[in-house]
């Protein structure tokens, strides 16, 4: 059976095709990576903070305690002096639009907001670059209404920071779950990038009073980590407790002053809190705890973790601590490498990284180790 035939006439058209198609090329197709080449890697030097040392300009900061610790009313004041452009306790302060999701007591939180005005802005007809959401919301299902809320309400101005207060109020599922707690921070990773702001989620404590409730997937997220606590004079005491560019151990000191804000129908007061500074409203920072390794924060987080869920008293010893709650290495070792403390599921690998953190944290005096049992110093 013979072929199709060609005349000089296909020939000619085959030939400017050709032509056409060394001149322009193929379409190309998007490269999903970008390699910049090591002379075009420059040091930008944009402030990385909104308040120094204390919020990155862009990340996820987690601000945890006990109920009632004054947590939240130690985080809307620090949000009103973002929004303000203040200065916050003698640290440099970027000014930038605050979104407030008051999840939890909105009725106070309102409140709260009309004992600052009074007390802070009574001379002020200045606008505020703050908004308050009081709605009910489940961050992982409602992140992408919720970014379209702000980008209507706030136009071409994104917001500087975006507040969750508290976590168990947007959270559907298990604060334990690895998985639920993993979409969270991804949800919240993407209000982080679609602003290019921070995000700080307020969070409380679980029966462990030494860490932030629920799985350590978010404490393994964070780019800044700040306790608030009480101490026995009843002053509120923030630590910064991690910051991935900055200085650990400041703390900031305040207490909670009672104002009067309006009267109810019934014709009695009403009243909220404003925080004040104590003693200039810092102290003096501790000797900070030496900057751990990836690995090192993953194996810490793996025995707080083990212990709150395994933990036993160890027979009297003279090299264990007495009543020292403590769980087995290999205890230790099991919760390490489900967190992923390396970043290869070879035995080898695993083995490697577990042994340098636990090193790590020996070495830092940030754990007691006597075979076969481990405790937190």
């Amino acid at each position: 059976m013979n072929g199709p035939s060609f005349d000089e006439h296909d020939l000619a058209r085959l030939d400017s095709l050709a032509r056409l198609d060394a001149t322009f090329g193929a379409p190309k197709q998007e490269r999903a990576f970008h390699l910049i080449p090591f002379e075009n890697i420059k040091f930008d030097a944009t402030p990385t903070y909104l308040v120094k040392g204390l919020v990155p300009r862009v990340g996820l900061t987690v601000i945890w305690g006990p109920p009632k610790c004054g947590k939240s009313f130690l985080t809307f004041d620090l949000m009103m002096h973002i929004a303000l452009g203040w200065e916050y306790r003698g640290r440099r302060v970027r000014q930038g639009a605050v979104v407030y999701c008051a999840l939890e007591g909105a009725e106070g939180f309102r409140a709260r907001v009309e004992a600052f005005r009074q007390t802070h802005l009574a001379e002020s007809t200045e606008p505020v670059a703050f908004s308050l959401i009081a709605s009910p919301m489940g961050l992982v299902a409602d992140h992408p209404a919720l970014i379209a809320a702000i980008r209507h309400a706030l136009g071409h101005v994104p917001p500087a920071a975006v507040v969750i207060d508290t976590l168990n109020r947007s959270l559907a599922g298990s604060e334990n779950d690895d998985r639920d707690m993993a979409a969270y921070v991804q949800a919240a990773d993407v209000i982080r990038n679609a602003f290019t702001c921070a995000v700080i989620i307020v969070h409380h404590c679980g029966h462990d009073a030494t860490r932030p409730r629920g799985h350590s997937s978010l404490m393994g997220a964070v780019d800044a980590q700040l306790s608030v606590k009480r101490d026995a004079a009843d002053n509120i005491i923030a630590t910064v407790e991690l910051m991935k560019d900055g200085e650990q151990g400041h703390e900031i000191v305040s207490r909670l002053e009672t104002i009067e804000v309006g009267i109810d129908s019934d014709g009695d007061p009403i009243s909220s809190c404003i925080i004040v500074p104590v003693d200039g409203g810092s102290r003096a920072k501790k000797a900070p705890g030496p900057k751990l390794t990836k690995g090192a924060r993953i194996a810490l987080s793996a025995l707080h973790e083990a212990i709150a869920e395994r933990a036993v008293i160890p027979p009297a010893s003279n090299h264990i601590p007495p009543n020292v709650k403590a769980v087995t290495v290999s205890q230790w070792r099991e919760y390490a490498y489900r967190k992923g403390i390396a970043s290869s599921d070879e035995p080898r690998a695993r083995q490697v990284a577990f042994q340098r953190a636990h090193e790590t944290l020996l070495a830092a005096k940030l754990v007691g180790v006597w075979e076969p049992h481990a405790w937190i110093v």
